[in-house]
C-alpha cells in the first residue's frame, strides 16, 4: 500500500508499505528520517517518540497506515526549518551534558519539547512525570533534569511558550 503524510512540514509518500509496518520503520527506512531510534519495539522505552498531529506517541506502536493524511513531526523537525540550527531544547541538552550514547535522546527531546510547549515553567515533579516513559541507561537522569530546567529557563527568558 502507499502511505502519504506530512513529515516535518513536507509531504512524503512511502510505497509498498506492509499493513503491519510501523510508523517508526517507515520513517527510518522508507522516508530517510533516522533520528527516532528503534529500541524496544513495544512502546516501553520512548526512544522512538514523535509527534502525531501534535501529540507525542511511540512510533513503534503506530501502524504506518494510521498516518495517512496526518502530520508527523520527528526529532529532525525540532530544528529550525530554514537554518537547520538546533532549537532551545536540543541546545540545552548539549550544554547540560545530557547526551551520552544518544539512543534515548531523540525521544527525550520530543517529550521535553512537548512539555515546555504546554508548560514553559514545569517543576521537577512535572518534568519527571513528562519523561517517565523515556528510559535512559547512561546518564542517571540528573543531567537530563538539568537540561530540561535549562531549556525551561531559556524558553521563559525568551518570553515564549514554544521550545
Amino acid at each position: 500500500m502507499r502511505v502519504a503524510f506530512t513529515a516535518n512540514g513536507r509531504p512524503v509518500e512511502a510505497d509498498d508499505v506492509w499493513e503491519g509496518e510501523s510508523l517508526l520503520y517507515v520513517l527510518r527506512e522508507r522516508v530517510g528520517l533516522p533520528g527516532s531510534k528503534n529500541a524496544c519495539e513495544q512502546g516501553e522505552c520512548g526512544s522512538c517518540t514523535v509527534y502525531l498531529d501534535g501529540v507525542p506517541v511511540c512510533a513503534c506502536l503506530v501502524a504506518a497506515g494510521q498516518v495517512q493524511d496526518r502530520e508527523v513531526r520527528t526529532v529532525e523537525g525540532l530544528a529550525d526549518p530554514v537554518s537547520g540550527d538546533v532549537g532551545v531544547v536540543q541546545q540545552a541538552f548539549l550544554d547540560a551534558g545530557a547526551v551520552q550514547c544518544g539512543f534515548c535522546t531523540p525521544g527525550l527531546l520530543v517529550q521535553t519539547h512537548a512539555l515546555l510547549a504546554r508548560d514553559p515553567r514545569p517543576g521537577d515533579t512535572d518534568i519527571r512525570e513528562a519523561l517517565s516513559g523515556n528510559l535512559c541507561r547512561c546518564t542517571g537522569y540528573e543531567k537530563i533534569m538539568d537540561a530540561v530546567r535549562l531549556a525551561s529557563a531559556r524558553v521563559s527568558a525568551q518570553g515564549r511558550g514554544q521550545a
